[in-house]
């Protein structure tokens, strides 16, 4: 089973993210920092509420702050690229008859729109929300749980994702891990090839 996660994997969404993240911290006098890029990056909607309240004492309920950051984002996911080679690289393994999945931390209604969007729907029997499994893909335990869902282990299974600590997870969990070069992560594109059992720049290296 091929298992993908979907931004800054499949689809070069990262950057929809970091801005929805500066404007909503400069309306508040807050800047941009690494601890929060950090705190905030790949994981659930939720959670990352959930730390940007404590983070910037805010009065607004978790949900408020989802709500302001869909508006924010608005109809970007309607627009998104997919990352280079990606559609080649799925008609091949749709040619070979392979399993495919996306597994992902994306709010759900932009990760339906950005597929619909491609077309991307045929090549893949199942899409798996973090979101809808109430952790991120931080904790080796959800790979487990993702896997089950598929009817596999993950032992079976080679996980694509951009973010260092979701490759490590996936390790964890016994995945055969290739990791996708993203601008995003650009300060842990070194420690990706010690993680993962290969380290792409993009997924024409996989034709």
């Amino acid at each position: 089973m091929y298992l993908f996660d979907l931004d800054g994997t499949l689809i070069d969404s990262n950057g929809i993210w970091a801005e929805v993240d500066r404007t909503f911290l400069a309306r508040r006098g807050y800047p941009y920092t690494k601890e929060y890029y950090e705190g905030v990056a790949h994981t659930i909607f939720p959670l990352a509420a959930v730390f940007t309240k404590e983070y910037c004492h805010l009065s607004e309920s978790t949900d408020e702050i989802m709500a302001e950051w869909m508006e924010l984002a608005k109809d970007n996911y309607a627009h998104v690229a997919l990352k280079p080679h990606v559609r080649e690289y799925l008609e091949k393994l749709r040619a070979q008859g392979e399993r495919m999945a996306v597994f992902t931390s994306c709010v759900p209604a932009h990760c339906k729109t950005a597929l619909a969007v491609h077309d991307l729907n045929r090549c893949f029997e199942r899409v798996i929300f973090a979101q809808e499994l109430g952790m991120d893909k931080s904790d080796p335990a959800i790979f487990a749980k993702a896997t089950e869902l598929l009817g596999i282990t993950p032992q079976e299974c080679i996980f694509f994702d951009d973010s260092v600590k979701s490759c490590r997870s996936a390790k964890a969990s016994g995945m055969t891990v290739i990791g996708v070069y993203d601008p995003f992560f650009e300060g842990t594109k070194d420690e990706m090839p010690l993680v993962c059992d290969r380290f792409i720049r993009d997924f024409g290296e996989m034709l």
